[in-house]
């Protein structure tokens, strides 16, 4: 994460905030908003009991072949309310989950202003809206 992370906010507009799907982009957003001083905000997988008043979307993503949620809590929600919000993931694909980490920011009222990851791979490398690193090769028969 010591070398992604500074390449992620070098190509990052301006934000206020970040946030990341549980749990294996945790690490990167983690370096990222230490090196721009800020928050970042994770959505859990279930709703967790600390949680107040949880906003949640539904996601099926590649990775788990069911529909699984995504959670906010009511208070994170309320921290990116108005807020210019970055989504930061390992890698994109299908796009399913960051475009529900997008719903989820926006059912809080956060603007999101960047969808970055380290690797895209299929079709996600010819989106223009998303910032990534790398390309990640699909291998076929």
């Amino acid at each position: 994460m010591c070398r992604v992370a500074p390449e992620i906010v070098k190509r990052l507009p301006e934000v206020d905030a970040i946030v990341s799907a549980e749990a294996k982009g945790i690490p990167l957003v983690h370096e990222v908003s230490r090196l721009l001083g800020m928050n970042y905000f994770v959505a859990r997988k279930s709703i967790k009991p600390y949680m107040e008043n949880p906003l949640t979307v539904e996601v099926e993503s590649i990775t788990t072949q069911k529909k699984q949620l995504l959670c906010l809590n009511g208070i994170d929600a309320q921290k990116i309310k108005g807020k210019r919000v970055a989504l930061i993931d390992d890698v994109i694909s299908t796009g399913s989950s960051i475009a529900a980490l997008e719903k989820l920011v926006e059912k809080a009222g956060g603007i999101v202003a960047a969808k970055a990851a380290i690797l895209a791979e299929g079709d996600a490398v010819n989106r223009t809206d998303i910032i990534y690193l790398e390309e990640l090769p699909l291998f076929t028969d």
